[in-house]
C-alpha cells in the first residue's frame, strides 16, 4: 500500500489523508457565507457526516483558525487563516493586465482604456494615454454608461441575455432605441468586438473587447480613437485587442464561453 509522510514524519495511508482533507473541505464549504455561524449538528447536516466526525474535524480546525466560535451562543463560523489565505490568492487584476494595455497602447499609438462592470455601470480602472497629438483621454475611476460605450457594450455581452436586457432597459427606459441596442449586443456576443460610433461623445468612436476572470468579474479593453482616423486604425486594432484578449484569458484561467464572451 501507498504511504504518505506528514510533516513530523508520521506515516499515514494514501486513501485515509485525502478522505480527512475532502471532508475537512466539506465543513469549510459549509460555512461559506454564514456569518452567524451553524452548530455541529448543522454542520453535520450539511456535510451528511456523523457528528462525532465533524466535532473532530472542527477541533482540528480550530486550531489553525481555518474556523473560529462564532460567540457566546455557541456555532462555528470561518475563521481568520481562511480570510488570509484568500487575500493572499488573489490576483490583481488592474496590475495584470497593466502590461497588455501598455502594448497595445505602443503597438497602436493609441489610447487604451481597462474597464470593469460595477452594477449598472462601467468603471474605468487604468488608462494608457495615447502619443498622437490629438488623442481620446478618460480618467481613472470615471463612470460611463453601458448603452452606448464600447467596453459597456462589451460587459453587456459577457451577461445571460435577461440580465443584459434588465439593464439595457434600465439605462433606456422607454426608448424605440432598445431593439436597436440588444441586437447589437447581440453581434457584440456573436463576434467578440464592440464598437462606439460617437455615440458618447462628439468625435470620439471606439473599439473594445471583453472578458471574465475566474472568479466572474467582467471586464473590458477599449481603445477610444478620434472619428477622424478611425477607420484607419480600426482592422489593426480589432487584431490587437483579440491577440490579447487570448493572453489575459489564458493567463487569468477563466473560462469563457460563447455566451460569456465579448
Amino acid at each position: 500500500m501507498e504511504r504518505a509522510m506528514t510533516e513530523d514524519g508520521a506515516a499515514i495511508r494514501e486513501g485515509g489523508g485525502i478522505q480527512v482533507i475532502a471532508r475537512a473541505a466539506a465543513v469549510l464549504r459549509s460555512l461559506k457565507n454564514v456569518r452567524s455561524g451553524l452548530s455541529l449538528a448543522q454542520i453535520a447536516g450539511r456535510v451528511g457526516l456523523p457528528r462525532s466526525t465533524v466535532q473532530r474535524i472542527v477541533n482540528a480546525l480550530l486550531v489553525e483558525d481555518l474556523v473560529i466560535s462564532a460567540g457566546p451562543e455557541g456555532g462555528y463560523r470561518l475563521g481568520p487563516e481562511i480570510h488570509a489565505l484568500s487575500r493572499s490568492g488573489k490576483i490583481d487584476i488592474v496590475e495584470q493586465v497593466r502590461a497588455h494595455i501598455v502594448a497595445l497602447s505602443q503597438a497602436t499609438g493609441e489610447t487604451v482604456d481597462f474597464s470593469v462592470l460595477r452594477g449598472s455601470e462601467v468603471l474605468f480602472l487604468d488608462q494608457v494615454t495615447g502619443t498622437h497629438r490629438l488623442r481620446a483621454v478618460s480618467a481613472v475611476g470615471d463612470i460611463f454608461p453601458l448603452t452606448n460605450t464600447a467596453n459597456g457594450k462589451c460587459c453587456l455581452a459577457l451577461l445571460e441575455p435577461e440580465r443584459a436586457r434588465a439593464l439595457v432597459r434600465k439605462e433606456l427606459p422607454g426608448t424605440k432605441r432598445l431593439d436597436a441596442v440588444l441586437a447589437e449586443i447581440a453581434e457584440v456576443r456573436r463576434t467578440g468586438i464592440g464598437f462606439n460610433h460617437e455615440e458618447h461623445t462628439v468625435g470620439i468612436s471606439a473599439v473594445g473587447i471583453g472578458f471574465r476572470d475566474a472568479a466572474g468579474g467582467i471586464y473590458s479593453i477599449s481603445i477610444p480613437v478620434p472619428t477622424s482616423r478611425f477607420e484607419l486604425v480600426r482592422d489593426d486594432a480589432i487584431r490587437h485587442l483579440q491577440s490579447h484578449k487570448s493572453q489575459i484569458i489564458e493567463e487569468l484561467g477563466a473560462g469563457n464561453k460563447n455566451v460569456r464572451m465579448a
